[in-house]
């Protein structure tokens, strides 16, 4: 049976239907999520556990049959391979010990740090069902600075702007030693078994001007560049939220073979000038997931309408949300296959 994500991306099908998965598909909404989450005791443990990471993914894999399963851990075990302190408060999100440099990371014990990730990887591309594309993702170098810098998700990423401000050295360096590290994952991603990867700049709005060009695009495309240096030809997905109108600049300057484009902008806009050769993906307001009903299928239509000709994966401009209702999910599915 065919991999119909793997085959959009490829370029070998174009069908009637639209592929789907959705970010965060994984997660706090689905109440058997829930039960492996407090088997594991706490989010770090659960990432690192490759049998229960590898059953939450298989969770929404089972229950809804996405056309694609993303691997279940996090951005941030970069910062804790490479020997920041990381940890995660109970509904308050992740927590690190603030830098101001690279000094004291390290990339020596990265490979041996993200083993049991790497696993999960594997049992997954034993388990999956045949038909399911295995996706593999990482941060983006600006995003996970802001939190290694700030020590936790900040509004506007103002820790971040101000050291890039005031020392570049230091935030290059800081920058540069993430490239290098997230080359090294995702390689390994796929030499363990997964068959697309996608890079989340999920803070990527904040930067403007010039400063998009060079700590968004250029280390995105520094990655890209890298793992096809080492032999890695698996499609990459960018996903620079909030870049607005830089969305396309991205798109083509960064390698990516598809976009995934946020739900604060107009998807007709983004992809009037996106080169076939890309393929677009989202962008679906996930609090629509919440409401379900007429107003989600109002919005699904919009978007079928606005890629009809063009290849698209279906997805969310962002995350699923924890108040997200199962069944929603469950009819949004159905009610996109049905569109064939």
């Amino acid at each position: 049976m065919q991999k119909t994500i793997l085959s959009v991306l490829n370029n070998l099908e174009r069908p009637k239907s639209p592929p789907i998965w959705l970010m965060r598909q994984a997660g706090r909404y689905l109440p058997e999520y829930k039960e492996v989450r407090k088997q594991a005791g706490n989010f770090l443990n659960l990432c690192y556990t490759s049998e229960l990471a590898c059953e939450v993914t298989l969770q929404p894999i089972r229950k809804y049959a996405f056309d694609a399963s993303i691997l279940f851990a996090d951005i941030l075990l970069i910062p804790d391979a490479l020997g920041q302190k990381v940890w995660f408060v109970e509904g308050e999100g992740p927590r690190l010990e603030p830098i101001s440099s690279p000094d004291g990371l390290t990339l020596d014990n990265l490979s041996q740090h993200m083993q049991p990730v790497y696993n999960t990887v594997s049992l997954l591309s034993q388990r999956l069902p045949i038909e399911t594309t295995l996706i593999g993702f990482a941060g983006a170098p600006w995003t996970v600075a802001t939190y290694m810098i700030a020590g936790r998700g900040t509004p506007d990423q103002a820790p971040a702007h101000a050291l890039k401000h005031n020392d570049i050295v230091a935030f290059q360096g800081l920058m540069d030693v993430i490239v290098e590290a997230t080359i090294e994952y995702l390689a390994a991603q796929v030499e363990y078994g997964a068959e697309v990867l996608q890079l989340f700049d999920s803070w990527a709005g904040s930067l403007v001007g010039d400063d998009f060009d060079r700590f968004c695009i250029a280390p995105n495309k520094a990655i890209i560049d890298g793992l096809r240096a080492r032999g890695v030809t698996v499609p990459i997905i960018g996903f620079p939220r909030g870049a607005k109108n830089r969305y396309v600049d991205f798109a083509k300057e960064a390698g990516v073979q598809a976009l995934s484009i946020d739900q604060d902008i107009n998807l007709s806009s983004v992809i009037s000038d996106l080169p076939d050769t890309i393929v677009s993906q989202g962008n679906l307001d996930p609090l629509c997931l919440i409401d379900g009903g007429g107003k989600m299928f109002s919005q699904v239509d919009e978007i079928i309408e606005a890629t009809r000709g063009r290849r698209h994966i279906f997805n969310l401009g962002h995350g699923i949300t924890q108040h997200t209702p199962p069944q929603n999910v469950s009819d949004l599915v159905n009610y996109i296959r049905n569109k064939g």
